[in-house]
């Protein structure tokens, strides 16, 4: 199955609200599966459909590696259905911007609801790590990065930097 190619920012597809999935069928299954392997390959532990280019409220996430009691989940149309008013700093990155790794507060504990890849409906408390990488992953679903959670200054730095990374990638590929 081949992979699919990681969207690096700053990129207008990054930035764009994803609609629902509302035909479930074997396009959905595959592509989720997709979007799985290339997270693997990466490597990462989250990746959302704008990611890859899909305008879909897709998610995939593996925590498997990192916890004891870590998830591998495929989620179509995750929706946050409650935040816990704790919250927690956890070092965030992103597949869609190497390199960079910056703390973010978010809620300790969330409750999602989600369609799995047999399109069962599931609600999944998550807490610790699991939660940071769903919330992360959901904010992609609506254009948000997690550059977008810092200061405007750093953003800026960032931002910059990605710039002028994409811009050597494509005199590299053009040579």
């Amino acid at each position: 199955m081949s992979q699919l190619d990681i969207i690096i920012a700053p990129d207008p597809k990054l930035k764009e609200h994803c609609g629902l999935i509302l035909d479930f069928n074997d396009e959905v299954k595959i592509l989720l599966e997709r979007m799985f392997q290339t997270m693997k390959k990466a490597p990462g532990i989250g990746l959302a459909g704008p990611q890859v280019g899909l305008n879909k409220r897709m998610i995939v996430v593996d925590t498997t590696q990192s916890e004891e009691k870590g998830k591998a989940l495929k989620m179509i149309n995750p929706n946050i259905v409650w935040r816990s008013k704790e919250f927690k700093k956890h070092e965030e990155g992103c597949l869609s911007i190497p390199g960079y790794y910056e703390y973010i507060n978010r809620p300790d504990k969330i409750i999602v609801e989600y369609l799995n890849e047999n399109n069962e409906k599931i609600e999944l408390e998550a807490q610790g790590l699991l939660s940071v990488v769903i919330q992360h992953e959901v904010d992609h679903l609506d254009g948000i990065l997690f550059i977008d959670h810092i200061s405007s200054l750093k953003r800026g730095i960032i931002s910059r930097k990605l710039k002028k990374y994409k811009r050597s990638i494509k005199k590299g590929n053009s040579k």
